[in-house]
C-alpha cells in the first residue's frame, strides 16, 4: 500500500519533501505533479524501479524515459547541447516541454534509445518538483502518467490513488495541474522537429 502526501503546490512542506526523497532513494516509485500533468518517477538508474514503471504503463524497453532536471546546467551533464540548442532550451525552460537530445555517458545505457543514444530532458516549473530535486541532488527518471489504453494523462490524485495505491510507494497530491502532456521536441534533428504537441505552445515550430 502506497503512502499519500498532500503537499502544498506553492509552499511545499519540507518535512514531506524530505520523506518523499527518502522513499525515492530507497528505490520507491513515486507519482507526482508537474507543470503539465501528473508523472511517475524513480531514482536515476534504478533498474528495478524503472521496470516497475514499465509494467504500470505497459510500455516496452524502447519507451523514452525523461530525466527531470533542476536547471539547464544539469541538462548539460546528461545531454550534448550546442549553442543554438542551448538558446532554445533557455527560452523554453522551465516549462511544459520534453526535449529529445543526444545523451552523454552520464546516462545509464538502458535509459537511452538503443539505436541513437538519445534521452528526453525536462526542466519543470513546479515548486514541489523543484524542492524534491533540490534535496535529491540529481534528476528524477520519469514518465508521463498515461495509463494503458488511454491517450491522456491522469489528473485527479484521488482517482490515481484508487488505481495505483497497490502498485507504487508514494502518491503526492499537489492539486490539479492540468491534463495535457508535455510538448515533445526532437532537438537531435536540425532544425528541431515537433514530435508531440502538448501543453507547451511557445516553441515556434511548425505544428502541421
Amino acid at each position: 500500500m502506497s503512502q499519500y502526501f498532500e503537499i502544498h503546490s506553492t509552499h511545499p512542506q519540507l518535512r514531506l519533501i524530505h520523506q518523499a526523497v527518502e522513499i525515492i532513494d530507497a528505490g520507491g516509485v513515486v507519482i507526482y505533479p508537474t507543470d503539465s500533468s501528473y508523472a511517475i518517477g524513480c531514482h536515476l538508474g534504478d533498474k528495478t524501479a524503472m521496470e516497475r514503471i514499465q509494467r504500470i504503463r505497459q510500455v516496452d524497453d524502447k519507451h523514452y524515459f525523461t530525466l527531470v532536471c533542476s536547471d539547464l546546467s544539469e541538462i548539460s551533464t546528461y545531454a550534448k547541447v550546442d549553442n543554438s540548442q542551448y538558446r532554445m532550451l533557455k527560452s523554453l525552460t522551465p516549462g511544459p516541454y520534453t526535449f529529445i537530445l543526444k545523451a552523454t555517458h552520464e546516462v545509464p545505457r538502458r535509459l537511452m534509445n538503443p539505436k541513437r543514444r538519445m534521452i528526453g530532458m525536462r526542466v519543470v516549473e513546479n515548486e514541489i518538483v523543484k524542492a524534491m530535486l533540490n534535496e535529491l541532488g540529481q534528476p528524477l527518471m520519469s514518465s508521463t502518467l498515461i495509463m494503458p489504453g488511454k491517450d491522456m494523462p491522469e489528473t485527479d490524485p484521488e482517482e490515481i490513488r484508487d488505481l495505483l495505491e497497490k502498485h507504487v510507494d508514494l502518491i503526492i497530491d499537489g492539486g490539479n495541474c492540468g491534463f495535457e502532456p508535455t510538448t515533445v521536441i526532437n532537438m537531435v534533428d536540425n532544425p528541431p522537429t515537433l514530435i508531440r504537441q502538448g501543453k507547451g505552445t511557445d516553441h515556434g515550430l511548425d505544428t502541421d
